[in-house]
């Protein structure tokens, strides 16, 4: 939020001066007004109306409360008073506000008024009182369409109208892996049209919060990067969520934050409709078998460290087969009181492996041949691509992904290589 824009210029008689500020007195009150500045402008002036070498380019400082957004712009002319106009206008946000955005309208703003004072001569011509006339109005209504419409248009004069939009900063998305599994929180087909990039519209049909990274790219016949940069752009807007791959073998164990599902009756009742098997025959508004909250609870807290989802399924045999069950672990990730228990595999022998990043296979193809057990002249090369991710840091999903394999031939592979042991973290 904007906490207030001013205009300043640099006057031959006084040096740097604020002659428009919206509100009023928030940087230079008036002799008869008990206001406190939103800063000490005189002690900051010669960074608002710097030297002509640091002019037309953004400049940001800092108080101890405030942000200050400024562009100044010096005209050189014979015209003006010691041949040059120098003038900024400058945004003042609070210091936890993110300011990107905001520093986009802060350089419109300077390039639309530079382009006006040198048509026209609209600014230094203004002999208006200071906070009247045309630039204070604009500052005025500028603040307020920002603040609260996030977009602004401002006619100036016939040929001139002033149009900022403020868009959304987002955080980086998080990392991306091959393995991931994405799930769409919005109607991802209610948002496309025609002209959308190709590679979005051949991978959007298959983001179902089953399909991997990887697995999408291959349906989708589409190039692992470009599919990678598409499903990024989605994440970073907000359009997805990033899930693990869903298997029986998988581990799953509550966290801390399931107390706040115990309490929540919504989100137990949400969690029942969310799980339950489409019922034949079922007409809308009409009662379904839905399961309790106090059993959807009980059954959450029973998934522990060390069960996997095919042992807890045939244990609760009887009421899991009113439900889905990847639905059941899907909505406890996704609320956060269900975490997955990754595997790693870690070689305990000497074995002599190659050093490589595994994330290098979309980009070459890999030929290897190593001998890792002793009166064994040639091993097979599933076993020798395998060595690499056996250093702990690779989890099941990682390796079965590009690998291209299930767990359970995975772990044949394991077996015949030897001494590996299996960390469930």
């Amino acid at each position: 939020m904007i906490k207030a824009i001013f205009f300043c210029a640099f006057d031959i008689k006084e040096g740097p001066k604020v002659l428009h500020q919206v509100p009023a007195d928030s940087i230079v009150p008036s002799a008869t007004s008990t206001q406190i500045p939103l800063f000490h402008f005189p002690s900051l002036s010669s960074y608002i109306i710097p030297r002509p070498e640091f002019c037309s380019r953004l400049i940001t400082f800092c108080t101890p409360t405030h942000r200050i957004l400024s562009h100044p712009v010096c005209l050189p002319s014979p015209s003006y008073p010691r041949n040059a106009y120098t003038f900024s206008i400058a945004l003042v946000l609070n210091l936890s506000t993110p300011f990107a955005s905001y520093a986009t309208v802060t350089l419109k703003l300077a390039s639309l008024l530079r382009t006006l004072e040198e048509q026209s001569r609209f600014l230094s011509r203004d002999t208006s009182a200071p906070n009247t006339g045309k630039v204070y109005a604009l500052c005025e209504i500028l603040l307020e369409d920002l603040n609260n419409y996030c977009e602004s248009m401002i006619p100036i004069d016939d040929s001139n109208t002033l149009n900022i939009k403020l868009f959304p900063t987002y955080p980086p998305p998080p990392p991306l892996y091959p393995y991931h599994v994405p799930l769409s929180t919005v109607r991802l087909d209610s948002l496309t049209d025609p002209n959308w990039d190709l590679t979005m519209l051949r991978v959007l049909p298959h983001i179902d919060g089953i399909n991997s990274v990887k697995q999408i790219s291959l349906l989708a016949d589409a190039d692992y990067k470009l599919v990678r940069k598409a499903i990024e752009h989605l994440l970073y807007y907000g359009c997805l969520l990033l899930l693990d791959i869903f298997s029986f073998s998988a581990i799953y164990a509550p966290t801390a934050e399931l107390a706040n599902f115990v309490e929540d009756v919504e989100m137990q009742a949400e969690c029942a409709r969310y799980v339950a098997l489409p019922v034949d025959g079922y007409v809308e508004g009409s009662k379904r078998d839905v399961i309790d909250g106090f059993q959807m609870v009980e059954l959450y807290l029973s998934l522990k460290q060390g069960q996997n989802v095919k042992a807890f399924y045939i244990e609760h045999a009887e009421i899991m087969n009113k439900m889905d069950v990847r639905r059941f672990i899907t909505f406890g990730v996704i609320k956060g009181f269900l975490y997955r228990v990754h595997k790693y595999a870690i070689a305990t022998s000497q074995t002599s492996r190659r050093k490589r990043d595994p994330k290098t296979r979309f980009k070459q193809k890999k030929t290897p041949s190593i001998s890792v057990e002793a009166g064994t002249d040639d091993v097979d090369s599933d076993l020798a691509e395998l060595e690499i991710f056996l250093d702990g840091t690779h989890c099941f999903d990682e390796i079965c992904t590009e690998l291209m394999i299930n767990e359970q031939e995975l772990m044949g592979r394991l077996k015949a290589i030897g001494d590996v042991q299996i960390i469930c973290r």
